[in-house]
């Protein structure tokens, strides 16, 4: 069993959210329900900043959290300033790539990758570990995927110590793995590529890990492996991680 460090339970938590697309416009919006329900039970909250500079094109309708309306406006900004509103929050959107300084200036508890290429992972993996505690990655490719979260100290928690996710899963920071990152023209091309909900299929566990740290001050499980053709939903204990040190 992994412990939540005290200070992740009575103060506001930063967090960095890099990729705002198919995981990250889920994964967005769930931290802004997060949000809500810790507060409402006495929580401090969490102040996220979002990264990316992409904007929003008409593929990403329906399979990501965007309106017809929100067409070529970047994805970050329209995100952060609908739940900022929904919420009445204060969390700060980003409209360019995540680099070294921007990384090093915000800080944060808890970094969440949501990048759609081993590159982007690589290039960004060094820079986190050195300014954040604790990292969530998600990937996915059609119809299958997998979220790891991770501590990027030594000195993260308590109990049973979470492995580094790059670790657990070395072939995320692949830079030679093949991938198809060319972009869809509109929503049906975009789904002969990935499944409708396989980025929520992902992003539900991961919340559910961030629920347990938060709310329960534990983990059991750091990660999750997803397969919507089969169904199949395995879990990653703690414990698997501590053995395998």
């Amino acid at each position: 069993m992994h412990l939540t460090p005290a200070h992740f339970l009575d103060r506001r938590v930063d967090v960095v959210l890099v990729g705002c697309g198919g995981n990250g416009s889920q994964m967005l919006t769930g931290l802004a329900r997060l949000n809500h329900a810790l507060t409402e039970l006495g929580h401090p909250g969490l102040r996220v900043t979002a990264f990316d500079g992409d904007t929003v094109s008409e593929a990403n309708i329906g399979r990501q959290m965007f309106s017809p309306a929100d067409v070529g406006q970047f994805k970050s900004v329209v995100l952060v300033h609908r739940l900022n509103a929904f919420f009445g929050l204060d969390w700060i959107a980003r409209p360019i790539p995540a680099g070294a300084s921007e990384l090093v200036n915000v800080g944060g508890g808890i970094t969440i990758m949501c990048v759609d290429s081993a590159k982007a992972r690589a290039k960004l993996a060094p820079i986190v570990q050195r300014t954040t505690a604790y990292v969530m990655d998600l990937g996915n490719r059609a119809s299958d995927g997998q979220v790891v979260f991770g501590t990027a100290s030594n000195h993260a928690g308590c109990g049973a110590k979470l492995r580094w996710p790059y670790d657990v899963l070395p072939e995320l920071v692949d830079e030679w793995a093949p991938e198809d990152n060319t972009p869809s023209c509109g929503l049906a091309e975009a789904l002969e590529r990935q499944e409708l909900f396989i980025n929520q299929a992902i992003v539900t566990p991961a919340l559910g890990i961030l629920w347990e740290f938060f709310r329960h001050g534990r983990l059991t499980w750091c990660g999750a492996f997803v397969n919507l053709k089969t169904g199949h939903v395995r879990p990653l204990p703690v414990e698997a991680t501590e053995r395998n040190q």
